[in-house]
């Protein structure tokens, strides 16, 4: 993986440097329905951009605990992490200027790409890898503008805090392979983190119970065994809306 959206950074070194440098909060995103400060990361030798969602700051959901956001952005990383495709930025759950919260590395993206476009592709492998990992994280807001491609030409996802509910609830703009056949990669991708959520000591499952609901764990492990299983792509929910509103 190159640093091209990492200033330079590895995604190794991120991960370190969200994890253990000095948060300065820079500025807020206005635009996010909680409260997202724009922030500077530093350890003395190093800084980088990052985003930092404090707890404290999350607006109360019908259908979600209150409080639970942040956590469930650091389980979507760590599922990120067990398929082995990297979709969402180096992502940790720690104090900051305004209490616990998630605190993720900033993705310089690659403005020259339409991003309207690309949510339509149908032979873009990161796009469906996308779109594999929404189907086990019970992603129910996958905006187009939560899709970051880089310089370099990968393709991160950003926001995963509405997601891991015990019901179906995916709510995406990526259904353009529904009802077709997994890729062999994404079934090898899957049985990797199937293995993971069978090993209560595997780095997976252990994020995943300290942020999440023994039933929403439960909910993983049977959505990760029924895409094995079917080996196809998910279909809408007919009782739920199917994309996100507004899809930007």
């Amino acid at each position: 993986m190159t640093a091209d959206a990492f200033e330079g950074l590895t995604p190794d070194l991120g991960l370190d440097l969200v994890r253990t440098g000095e948060l300065t909060v820079e500025g807020r995103l206005t635009a996010a329905s909680n409260a997202t400060l724009y922030c500077t990361v530093s350890d003395g030798a190093r800084s980088a951009a990052c985003v930092y969602k404090p707890v404290a700051g999350e607006r109360p959901l019908w259908d979600f605990p209150d409080g639970t956001l942040a956590g469930r952005e650091v389980s979507a990383y760590a599922v990120s992490e067990a398929l082995g495709w990297s979709v969402v930025p180096p992502t940790v759950h720690r104090d900051g200027p305004f209490g616990e919260g998630m605190v993720q590395l900033w993705v310089h993206g690659d403005t020259t790409v339409d991003l309207v476009a690309l949510s339509r592709e149908t032979d873009n492998r990161d796009l469906r890898r996308m779109a594999v990992f929404d189907a086990v994280i019970n992603n129910s807001d996958r905006k187009i503008g939560h899709l970051l491609p880089t310089p370099g030409g990968h393709l991160y996802g950003c926001d995963h805090g509405v997601s891991f509910a015990e019901e179906y609830k995916l709510r995406t703009v990526l259904w353009q392979w529904q009802g077709q056949a997994l890729t062999e990669d994404a079934l090898e991708a899957l049985g990797r983190v199937r293995d993971g959520l069978r090993n209560p000591a595997s780095a997976l499952s252990v994020e995943l119970e300290r942020h999440l609901t023994g039933p929403e764990v439960y909910a993983v492990r049977s959505r990760v065994e029924l895409l094995i299983h079917h080996r196809v792509h998910p279909y809408p929910a007919p009782d739920w809306p199917s994309v996100p509103w507004p899809p930007v």
